[in-house]
């Protein structure tokens, strides 16, 4: 493996990471970003019936989902197997050692 694509999926295992530390239950979020779009029903009438709390836990749950769905894809994409995985971990540890 060169340089390059070391670096590459270093960055993709940090992302994947932070991603799966964000979507652990209670964990507290390190950013939020303003103003998402959303379909204006949704909201509209999320917050009309249940409130507006219950409209920003609907739109977490939303953006969770999609991060949930996102994360696999890069996940298999950049190493595709456990075993893929394990072995480029294997690989960062013996870099770090030396």
């Amino acid at each position: 493996m060169n340089e390059e694509e070391f670096e590459r999926k270093m960055v993709h295992l940090r992302v994947l990471k932070d991603v799966q530390e964000y979507l652990k239950p209670d964990s507290p979020s390190s950013t939020a970003l303003h103003p998402i779009r959303v379909p204006n029903e949704l909201l509209y009438q999320t917050v009309k019936l249940q409130g507006a709390e219950t409209a920003d836990r609907l739109i977490h749950h939303i953006f969770a989902l999609g991060l949930s769905v996102w994360s696999e894809r890069k996940y298999n994409e950049v190493f595709g197997s456990e075993k893929a995985l394990e072995e480029f971990i294997q690989l960062v540890k013996d870099r770090n050692k030396e």
